[in-house]
């Protein structure tokens, strides 16, 4: 059995050690969550599990692998701090507040040869799998623009989501990796050239204090292909959420959409002119997948090789769209106070 620490177990940290836990090959031997009422609560869900007072106790277990799921000032210095203790890490996107954290946490994967796995979890929707295989196939062509959107009716409830310093931005970091992971992963992370992108927030300039409640953003990949984003949080959507990616290429064209307004039924269909055939459709229990995948690759002894990849394009692609220099990093957090 691989055992397992468990870092941040609000909604989502639960929710994946569930995932895990159901794929019988890991045990969780050890929670930390600053609330303790938190981490009484996911202690139901393994009651052989130690709840500790830090994130050094934790460690002091020695773990095969953590799981973490905290603010994501957090992401970076827990995660290296813990490869470095020998542990196999799991964390919640993003990784980094920006593409220099990611970097940095990629290096110490390497360099300590333990895998890395990050929950990009809408790779794992069967309607966007079907829409990879049908582009691989070549069914649609030569891809050359892509069109992605997440709208969300609502916002986070976390304060710290608003903290720019906290959170590294607002829906971009939190909505729009998903979508600039989703445009990259299906192309095979070809290479960017260019990145632009507009913030705002009411519908105003945000200040540096503030982060954004609505994104647009436009790249262009070395191969060609633009891909145009969009994202928010508490927008008016006439229903819960709208969620979308489109693939345009030569000879067809392919949609991913939820359905319903939901945040977890996905349809997919391949277009071919005024035609359309339908690819995949719900149900499809696919949000603790990428959790799950990456316990069957540690239980399999996997290290660095069988890390999540892309993580570096897709936090660059980020940056640029929000205009940030290369040169600018984020400042680490004392993350043992949090």
């Amino acid at each position: 059995m691989i055992r397992l620490g468990f870092v941040g177990v609000g909604w989502i940290g639960r929710n994946r050690m569930e995932a895990m836990l159901a794929t019988g090959k890991a045990e969780a031997i050890a929670i930390f969550d600053p609330d303790p009422q938190r981490a009484y609560e996911a202690a139901r869900l393994a009651p052989c599990a130690k709840v500790v007072g830090s994130f050094e106790e934790l460690l002091g277990l020695k773990p095969d692998g953590v799981v973490i799921a905290t603010p994501s000032a957090l992401h970076s210095e827990q995660s290296i701090y813990a490869l470095d203790s020998g542990a196999a890490v799991f964390c919640q996107k993003p990784l980094g507040r920006r593409a220099g954290e990611v970097a940095a946490v990629l290096d110490a994967a390497r360099r300590s040869d333990q895998l890395l796995g990050v929950d990009m979890s809408y790779r794992h929707t069967a309607a966007i799998r079907a829409i990879r295989e049908q582009v691989r196939q070549g069914a649609l062509g030569k891809i050359f623009a892509a069109d992605l959107v997440f709208h969300n009716a609502y916002g986070p409830q976390s304060p710290w989501f608003w903290d720019p310093k906290l959170s590294g931005g607002g829906c971009l970091i939190d909505l729009g990796i998903h979508l600039v992971d989703l445009a990259l992963w299906l192309l095979d992370f070809p290479a960017m050239e260019q990145a632009r992108g507009r913030q705002f927030r009411g519908g105003r300039v945000p200040h540096p204090d503030e982060v954004e409640d609505y994104a647009t953003g436009s790249f262009d990949l070395v191969d060609g292909t633009n891909v145009r984003i969009a994202c928010s949080w508490n927008q008016s959507c006439g229903t819960d959420a709208v969620i979308r990616a489109i693939f345009h290429g030569t000879e067809g064209s392919a949609e991913m959409r939820n359905e319903n307004g939901s945040f977890f039924n996905f349809a997919a269909e391949l277009f071919n002119g005024r035609e359309r055939q339908l690819l995949a459709s719900p149900p499809d229990d696919w949000p603790g997948q990428a959790a799950a995948e990456w316990v069957e690759k540690l239980a399999r002894g996997e290290g660095f090789s069988g890390t999540t990849e892309g993580l570096l394009e897709s936090a660059r692609v980020i940056d640029r769209i929000y205009g940030r220099d290369v040169a600018d990093q984020a400042k680490p957090a004392a993350f043992l106070r949090a």
